[in-house]
């Protein structure tokens, strides 16, 4: 396990997107170096323009730039297509496949040891349309890919368990992050409250960007050897009726595996909690 105080040298893919913008700026002002490495970002020595799908171009990075660094600590994988229906199936497929093999494989020849990387919540069979085993929703039924860029999902996580078995000391952590939002998104929750099935879909779950970079923080500093998949989500959901009730209206007939206080998540943050120590700081409600 990593000291808390260490000073790190991160690269974050990704790190000009919603998440990774918040979580380029959680690192460093937790006091470690970081270079965003995306197609899309200002000039400067955080950033470093790069094509993810060129194995040659990651591996390069990964090794060292000039003058913008040398020596990798770890590597914070959140750079894809962000969701389904963006580009046709095949294309989402091979961009976030080849890019995840790229950014693993990479990082292992370099002999970065730590990843942490962006899954999804869509692996607990999101959207919602067959309805899950029970709620609130975790991590221990096997995942349910219900489109192809879960698919991509599902096999990155399949890819890093296979890997961390060839590399006893390889640590990669898979976060599956919920719906991410920024607080400007909040006001658009108001829209919410009067139909539960317009977030039905993922059972009325969300992630803060800040919480996410929290979670991103948190994992960096465990950096447990052998793979492990945390649920990152809010501790509430994106209504102001009370969680049991949603369950009992939008899932008849879905076992609730134990009681929910007021709006507590339906997806489950209680691994993430205990292992990771994570606990959200953000909500709409504030």
């Amino acid at each position: 396990m990593r000291c808390q105080t260490d000073t790190m040298r991160i690269l974050v893919t990704g790190g000009s997107g919603k998440l990774g913008s918040a979580v380029v700026t959680g690192l460093t002002e937790a006091g470690h170096s970081v270079v965003n490495l995306d197609v899309a970002g200002e000039r400067g020595p955080g950033f470093l323009r790069i094509d993810l799908t060129d194995y040659g171009q990651v591996v390069d990075a990964f090794s060292g730039v000039d003058d913008k660094y040398s020596a990798v600590d770890a590597v914070v994988h959140l750079a894809a297509i962000p969701a389904g229906g963006i580009h046709a199936d095949s294309a989402t497929f091979h961009n976030n496949m080849n890019a995840t093999f790229n950014v693993f494989q990479a990082a292992r020849r370099a002999g970065i040891t730590t990843i942490v990387y962006a899954s999804s919540e869509t692996l607990l069979g999101i959207p919602l349309e067959i309805d899950p085993p029970y709620l609130p929703l975790d991590e221990d039924y096997p995942s349910r890919p219900e489109s192809m860029y879960a698919v991509t999902k599902h096999l990155e996580e399949e890819l890093a368990q296979k890997l961390v078995r060839w590399d006893p000391a390889l640590s990669i952590t898979a976060l599956r992050f919920s719906n991410v939002m920024d607080a400007g998104d909040y006001a658009a929750f108001e829209g919410y409250q009067d139909d539960i099935t317009l977030r039905r879909w993922n059972a009325w779950g969300y992630i803060d960007s800040r919480d996410g970079a929290q979670a991103v923080l948190k994992a960096l500093e465990l950096a447990a050897p052998g793979f492990d998949r945390f649920i990152i989500a809010a501790a509430d959901t994106v209504m102001r009726t009370p969680s049991s009730e949603l369950a009992a209206a939008g899932f008849p007939g879905v076992e609730l595996k134990r009681e929910v206080a007021g709006t507590e998540s339906l997806l489950s943050i209680e691994k993430a909690r205990r292992v990771l120590g994570y606990e959200p700081r953000h909500s709409w409600r504030d």
